[in-house]
C-alpha cells in the first residue's frame, strides 16, 4: 500500500496507542503476583537479549526465549515448539526489561490462542526492585 504525500499512511497509530490497546486485552501482573503464579506452575519467559541478561541478571527458573522466536516456541501447533508448549491453556508470563515489549509479546501469544498469556508490569526491573529472586542477589 502506498502512502499519501508526506509519507504517513491514512489513520496512523502511535506505539503508545497500540500499547494501550494491547494492554486492554491483558490481565497484567505485578511482580509479586507473577511470582505467586510461577510458584503455582505458570511458565515465566524472559525475552530479554543475552547482553541485557548478562548485565542485569536473570530470574532463576525463568525460561529464556529470545523475542524473535517466541511465537514459534509456544505455538502448540508448531514443529519448533518447546516442551512447555503443551496446549492453549498454558499460563505464560512474559518478562522483558521494563514491561513494554512483553505486553506486545504476550498479546502475540494470545493471538495464537494462548488465552492465559500475559506479562509483568515493569518487567525485570520491577521484579528486581520488588526484592524477588534474581541471579544478582547477595
Amino acid at each position: 500500500m502506498s502512502t499519501p504525500e508526506g509519507g504517513r499512511p491514512p489513520a496512523p497509530r502511535s506505539i503508545d496507542e497500540v500499547l494501550a490497546e494491547v494492554r486492554g486485552r491483558l490481565d497484567r501482573l505485578e511482580p509479586a503476583e507473577a511470582a505467586v503464579r510461577v510458584a503455582a506452575g505458570a511458565v515465566l519467559v524472559d525475552t530479554r537479549p543475552a547482553a541485557q541478561r548478562e548485565a542485569d541478571g536473570e530470574v532463576p527458573g525463568a525460561l529464556v526465549v529470545e523475542r524473535n522466536v517466541l511465537e514459534w516456541r509456544f505455538d502448540p501447533a508448531s514443529d519448533a515448539r518447546l516442551p512447555q508448549a503443551t496446549g492453549y491453556d498454558v499460563e505464560v508470563i512474559v518478562l522483558c526489561n521494563e514491561g513494554y515489549a512483553s505486553s506486545l509479546a504476550a498479546d502475540s501469544l494470545r493471538a495464537l490462542g494462548l488465552h492465559r498469556a500475559t506479562d509483568v508490569v515493569g518487567g525485570y526491573r520491577a521484579w528486581a526492585a520488588a526484592g524477588l529472586p534474581t541471579t544478582r542477589d547477595g
